[in-house]
């Protein structure tokens, strides 16, 4: 079972500053399972990098996806039409962590890997009754 990563995560691999970056590095360093992103967190993620840590930092990021080290998924239209349903439940969700959740739901993923408790640990996926928030 893939694990499935949000842009708080991708994003602290990238900046040795940032507080959770130690963190992120020493789990993912641990876990033998793959690595999965919705398509819609790379552009989230690619931007951040280069607006805060400079273009030699998104292009580690691309070659990283280039060379399979993170898988990515595709949105269905089921997808973009649960996203939709989830912006209207969660008035604080965005787009992104909409299509994350959706993309959780379709794949019975149980856990997200996420930097955002705030807002995950708010939603209600449909599969289970919480996610299981990691690191």
């Amino acid at each position: 079972m893939p694990l499935l990563l949000d842009t708080g995560p991708l994003y602290a691999l990238a900046d040795a500053d940032d507080d959770w970056h130690t963190r992120v590095r020493e789990f993912l360093k641990l876990e033998r399972q793959s690595l999965l992103v919705p398509f819609t967190v790379i552009p989230e993620a690619a931007y951040l990098m280069r607006k805060r840590l400079g273009v030699e930092a998104e292009m580690r990021f691309a070659e990283s996806l280039a060379y399979g080290e993170i898988a990515t998924e595709n949105l269905t239209q089921r997808d973009l039409a649960r996203c939709a349903e989830l912006l209207h439940i969660y008035g604080f969700l965005g787009f992104v962590d909409a299509s994350i959740v959706a993309v959780a739901e379709r794949l019975k993923l149980p856990a997200l890997v996420t930097t955002d408790r705030r807002d995950f640990a708010r939603v209600r996926p449909a599969h289970v009754a919480a996610f299981q928030l990691l690191p």
